[in-house]
């Protein structure tokens, strides 16, 4: 692990241990990581990167919109290379929430998910993008020697 000295303004170091505070980290270098990391995500998002990423698409939609289990079975299909496992739940009689995780380069997963969730009668869908472990915004040294993903 290496060691960082950085020099922040006094504003930013409260907002800093504002979140410290909300989320429960046990010091600033474990907010500052968290935080380092999910701009690493970030930028590479916005780089489109080809590296393997894991990402939980979850939507809610209605499940008596005419075809609409149908395309989206076929989209899954369409994709394969990239759903690793979904689950279906009935939320009530008339929506249903599935959530499926994918694994592949993030503009691949960015595009997918985006023809799911415009696809009408999904009410609500979302696409959270993780670096696939072993990617550098992952890689973390444990206490206990190995290294775990975040």
């Amino acid at each position: 692990m290496q060691r960082v000295t950085v020099t922040l303004d006094d504003d930013l170091m409260t907002e800093i241990d504002k979140l410290i505070a909300v989320r429960g980290y046990q010091n600033r270098s474990e907010a500052i990581r968290d935080l380092a990391r999910a701009g690493l995500r970030q930028a590479a998002q916005q780089e489109g990167s080809q590296e393997d990423n894991v990402g939980v698409l979850s939507y809610v939609y209605d499940h008596e919109a005419r075809d609409l289990a149908r395309r989206l079975t076929s989209a899954f299909h369409s994709h394969h290379d990239l759903t690793v496992a979904s689950m279906h739940v009935h939320l009530d009689h008339d929506n249903c929430l599935e959530v499926a995780i994918l694994k592949g380069p993030m503009k691949d997963l960015q595009h997918f998910a985006d023809h799911v969730i415009a696809e009408r009668s999904v009410r609500h869908g979302n696409l959270e993008l993780i670096p696939a472990p072993g990617t550098p915004a992952t890689v973390s040294p444990s206490k206990h020697g190995h290294v775990h993903g975040s």
